[in-house]
């Protein structure tokens, strides 16, 4: 028997979710059982504990989207895991302490990495070096610019982009989180008030970002889309705000701006299995080298996963809510 966090209804937590006991059988040809050490609340958990997220389990359903854990044991037929190896479970239903999974569903990392650390490398770095990767390509000394930078995709955005070379401009709602960004490398960080089309000289150098990167909507993606060079790309992978994309005619007819969506569920789906770890090497080496870091709120044991959830949901937090599945 192991403990999951089980999702019996969509709803507010303290309504659909408990912590309870599941059966996890032994690993079957070319499976995996893991350990489960540590897993993020995200938005889009938060989101699936609502019933609005684009891709909801049936239910009754163990939930989470990301962790990390040790291999325990191996299927027959399994090459290049072994016991004790700690790995990224490539699938959804990673808030319990044991899970099986295909073989072929789990990326290994390197060992001496921070559990907690390693545990958020799923979604937001991986979304982050993807879009800095798949649509525009940057050189070292461009600009990108990108709303809610305050997040865990924007601050995955600012540190990778430093250790690239690249160059950020950073909109955020709170005047106060304007210092406390740029400490942490932003290029420049400005408020949602600034308007990037009248203002981009000044902040810029004259310079305009080739990337822009939208995780709001409504008048702040229209903003960071009017700072964007010709041919630029805006890629939406959120929508905070609730609200469309009003993008004027001219953006498209006289400056030939590009817009694309990602959803990294998708890419995941799509990309194969090496490309999969190669992504998640490259960001196991930042975090080794210390050029990737994500600051954590508090930690829950899986008995207080409502407590958590409730924790995760609010907005002026210190960073990221965790689970440690192993407490």
């Amino acid at each position: 028997m192991s403990t999951a966090a089980r999702l019996h209804q969509f709803g507010k937590p303290a309504d659909s979710l408990t912590a309870g006991d599941i059966t996890v059988p032994p690993p079957g040809p070319e499976e995996v059982v893991l350990e489960m050490l540590a897993a993020p609340i995200n938005p889009a958990d938060l989101n699936v504990i609502e019933g609005t997220y684009g891709d909801l389990p049936a239910l009754p359903a163990t939930i989470g989207n990301e962790g990390v854990g040790r291999v325990s044991a191996v299927g027959l037929g399994v090459t290049g895991l072994e016991p004790g190896q700690l790995v990224l479970p490539m699938t959804f239903g990673t808030w319990c302490r044991q899970m099986i999974v295909p073989a072929k569903n789990v990326i290994p990392l390197p060992g001496g990495l921070d559990i907690f650390q390693a545990a958020m490398l799923t979604v937001n770095p991986a979304t982050a070096w993807r879009m800095m990767h798949d649509f525009v390509k940057l050189e070292p000394g461009d600009w990108l610019v990108q709303n809610a930078a305050n997040s865990g995709v924007g601050r995955s955005v600012i540190q990778l982009a430093r250790a690239m070379s690249f160059k950020t401009l950073n909109v955020v709602r709170r005047a106060e989180l304007v210092e406390e960004l740029t400490a942490a490398g932003g290029t420049v960080v400005v408020t949602e008030e600034c308007d990037l089309r009248k203002e981009l000289k000044t902040l810029c150098g004259g310079a305009r970002p080739k990337l822009a990167l939208n995780a709001v909507g409504g008048p702040s993606a229209l903003n960071i889309a009017n700072a964007l060079a010709p041919g630029g790309s805006m890629i939406t992978f959120g929508a905070m705000s609730k609200q469309p994309l009003k993008i004027p005619n001219g953006l498209l007819i006289f400056k030939g701006l590009k817009f694309e969506g990602f959803w990294l569920n998708r890419w995941r789906k799509t990309a194969g299995h090496a490309a999969l770890r190669e992504t998640y090497a490259a960001l196991a080496e930042h975090l080794k080298a210390g050029t990737l870091f994500t600051p954590v709120h508090e930690t829950y044991p899986l008995s207080r996963v409502v407590e958590a959830a409730g924790a995760a949901a609010r907005e002026q937090r210190g960073g990221k809510v965790l689970l440690d599945l192993a407490a």
